[in-house]
């Protein structure tokens, strides 16, 4: 319990550090010089304490207390700006300032304690919004399933402490200028309009999320920290229990080994929707299939690197079934549209895969395996225990000599057909571009003028010197949280290095690609999103192009090959 309430601490502490609590240090340093308690000196503590106690509470149990009151989702937070905006108002307006405490007079103990500051704290710890990080996805992971146990309270509670920390000396420091500062005390009076009119103006900054802009200018000053404590050993194993998935004995195994390995039994799958080419399209479990070698293969249909592994699985499956061995797809969607039970029936079909997939819709299965990629594939044995782990693409010829390694073990004396030879696309090691997303939740190598600011029409502009591996937006985009959707004049400008690029888009128009010294070539768009050929090659080049989009296209990622 002591190494959880430490790491909570620990982890709290770097958050109440972080950029993410900037909007809140005017309020907390205001809303400790100001107010009528009758001991201002213990005012700060009173705040946080309310902040410590909000946060804790409505991390754990938010969710279910807004289910069984029948509340929007979004409830306590417009909850907790309106007692900011209120308490604004009442150190602006001295009258209205009365009328809002006067129900803690009612209540002798609370005034003698300072109970407007305490709940002026509660209202702050709804707005508190933290930046993520293993422990805070913990409690977070937690609170959203329901599996809170003590673990999970001391977690909450040391890393609520840790975060409050911080802001306990802004709102301290608040209280001591108050007290000592003459200027302040001959002025009392326009220091607590001052105060009022801050905060009212972050509730609207908070409602209309206009303080994310300053909090992605500023540079991510504790990110190293965040990364030492989100790799550190003693975290992921103490955090293991809180999170409950399982398959801690998963880390036993490097990712990528050459050698096969001992990594622990495989997690069931768990938390599924529909399952496709199994008989009457029944449930499969690693139980069932215990005495093959069986193959998970984590993969989402519009992911251009899983299409590319795609083909090898199809002839391992071909080449090896009869052997012994069992493919299962596991479907886990990168984004929305990938959930729809039709388009993942459409996709294996084009894909012609004929062995079984599984949707993983809520990625129950996903964090059992703790798996980051796609593609990722878990290969286990006969009994049951997972022997290998790839993340991404590539080693086909490794991956397959640990499946004829296992058929080989199960089954001693087995003749084996030769191994598979497969011309498919594959990543090069010649410096070939990454997957780059567009989208505001996941946006990678945008390098030109405008910030993605999610579900708002944002004007960019094009990079005229677009450094490698980069992209550019240029005109007015709608920026969501999957896709940017163009509107009229449109551009994108995109420098990248591949034989093949591939782009995600839906809606209904056209695309212009203009490369230098090449015509221009128009793509036509039409339906659900789908991966729309830009460029083949049969080389690699380092090259730059533009595209231009006819308005209300939704643009999604880019892939190469």
């Amino acid at each position: 319990m002591i190494t959880l309430a430490l790491i909570g601490v620990v982890g709290g502490l770097i958050t109440g550090v972080s950029p993410c609590v900037l909007p809140m240090l005017p309020i907390i340093f205001f809303a400790g010089s100001t107010g009528s308690d009758p001991s201002r000196s213990a005012r700060p503590a009173r705040i946080i304490a309310g902040i410590v106690v909000s946060f804790s509470l409505f991390a754990l149990a938010g969710s279910v207390i807004l289910s069984a009151l029948g509340l929007p989702d979004d409830f306590l937070r417009w909850a907790g700006l309106t007692v900011l905006t209120l308490v604004g108002l009442g150190l602006i307006v001295p009258v209205l300032g009365h009328l809002i405490e006067r129900p803690f007079y009612r209540l002798p103990k609370v005034n003698r304690t300072g109970g407007g500051a305490f709940v002026l704290g509660l209202g702050l710890g709804t707005l508190y919004v933290p930046c993520a990080g293993p422990v805070l996805a913990a409690i977070t992971v937690a609170g959203a399933t329901g599996t809170v146990g003590w673990r999970t309270v001391v977690l909450t509670v040391s890393f609520a402490v840790g975060a409050a920390l911080p802001l306990l000396v802004f709102a301290s420091a608040g209280s001591r200028i108050a007290q000592r500062v003459k200027a302040y005390r001959d002025h009392a009076r326009g220091f607590r309009i001052a105060g009022g009119v801050v905060m009212i103006a972050l509730a609207v900054g908070l409602a209309f999320n206009l303080t994310d802009v300053i909090q992605r200018s500023l540079p991510s000053y504790t990110s190293g920290l965040e990364k030492k404590v989100a790799e550190s050993k003693t975290v992921q194993g103490a955090l293991a229990p809180v999170i409950g998935v399982g398959g801690e004995e998963l880390s036993n195994c490097t990712p990528g080994a050459a050698e096969l390995a001992s990594c622990g039994a495989a997690p069931e799958f768990r938390g599924t929707q529909q399952w496709f080419n199994t008989p009457g399209g029944q449930p499969l479990t690693l139980s069932g299939l215990k005495g093959k070698v069986v193959l998970v293969d984590f993969w989402a249909y519009s992911c251009i690197n899983c299409q590319r592994a795609t083909p090898h699985l199809l002839a391992w499956d071909q080449a090896y079934r009869s052997a012994g061995l069992r493919i299962v797809g596991v479907h886990a969607p990168e984004f929305a549209f990938e959930k729809s039970a039709g388009n993942v029936r459409s996709a294996i079909a084009k894909a012609k895969i004929g062995y079984p997939v599984v949707q993983d819709n809520n990625l129950a299965t996903w964090t059992a395996y703790r798996n980051q990629y796609w593609p990722a594939k878990y290969l286990i044995d006969a009994e049951g225990t997972v022997r290998s782990i790839k993340f991404g693409e590539g080693s086909y010829d490794q991956t397959e000599k640990q499946i004829r390694q296992l058929l080989q073990a199960t089954n001693p004396g087995i003749e084996l057909p030769p191994p598979v030879d497969v011309r498919a696309d594959q990543p090069g090691a010649d410096g070939t571009t990454p997957e780059t997303y567009l989208a505001y939740s996941r946006s990678t190598n945008l390098n030109g003028a405008g910030k993605l600011v999610p579900n708002k029409t944002v004007a960019f502009g094009l990079n005229p010197q677009q450094s490698d591996d980069t992209y550019s937006l240029g005109g007015n985009w709608l920026v969501g949280t999957q896709s940017v959707t163009s509107t009229p004049g449109s551009q994108v400008r995109l420098n990248y290095q591949a034989a093949k690029v591939y782009h995600v888009l839906a809606g209904s128009g056209t695309v212009t690609v203009s490369i230098p010294d090449e015509p221009d070539r128009t793509i036509t768009v039409a339906g659900t999103p789908n991966a729309y050929q830009l460029v083949d090659r049969p080389s690699t080049e380092r090259r730059t192009m533009t595209l231009t989009y006819t308005p209300g296209i939704s643009a999604y990622t880019f892939s190469f090959g």
